[in-house]
């Protein structure tokens, strides 16, 4: 087995543990562009596993309207960014480009969202907050990516996963640091 196919198998087993977000379209757009299994398979399971979600989460809430509004509204900012970049920009490098800019911004975003607590944590010295398999979790994730995004030289995949390998750590750093205050943690790294 080559560095290639194993970074590609590390991608999508790691990835499928630590679905939360619903970016998959954007990724899988750009895989079907790009006409790579690995982004295809992962981020068409992530999509069906989010619509599972979604279908279980409206089952059980007691707050259908709100919830079937937040849904129609997200379908129609997909369904004009899929019109965007299908009907508006020229198929090939300029489409390419720009969905993997969009996909990276997104991607940013998530993994640099943790750190809004990051103050709170380092005042109470308590990271309670943080959960420590996620981290795991995204630093596996984050690096598979960076590594798969290397050997295919792209860097809308490269260089979105950066973020993830350095909040990881911070947070990895933040567990460490705090495991005193956080005894259920202390546990985990030791």
């Amino acid at each position: 087995m080559d560095l290639l196919q194993l970074l590609s198998w590390a991608c999508i087993v790691f990835t499928l543990g630590m679905f939360s977000t619903g970016f998959n379209l954007g990724w899988l757009c750009y895989g079907m562009l790009k006409r790579d299994r690995t982004l295809i398979v992962v981020n068409l399971i992530g999509a069906l596993l989010q619509a599972l979600y979604i279908i279980v989460y409206l089952k059980y809430t007691k707050q259908k309207r709100k919830v079937l509004l937040r849904i129609v509204a997200v379908g129609v900012v997909a369904t004009s960014a899929g019109l965007y970049f299908t009907l508006f920009l020229p198929p090939g490098d300029v489409q390419l480009n720009q969905l993997g800019l969009v996909c990276s911004v997104a991607t940013v975003s998530v993994y640099l969202s943790p750190l809004a607590d990051l103050v709170a944590i380092v005042r109470s010295g308590n990271v309670a907050r943080l959960s420590f398999p996620l981290t795991v979790a995204t630093f596996f994730t984050s690096t598979s990516w960076f590594f798969y995004g290397f050997q295919l030289n792209d860097n809308y995949i490269m260089l979105p996963n950066l973020p993830g390998i350095f909040t990881s750590v911070i947070r990895f750093y933040l567990f460490w640091r705090y495991a005193s205050v956080s005894p259920s943690y202390k546990s985990m790294l030791i």
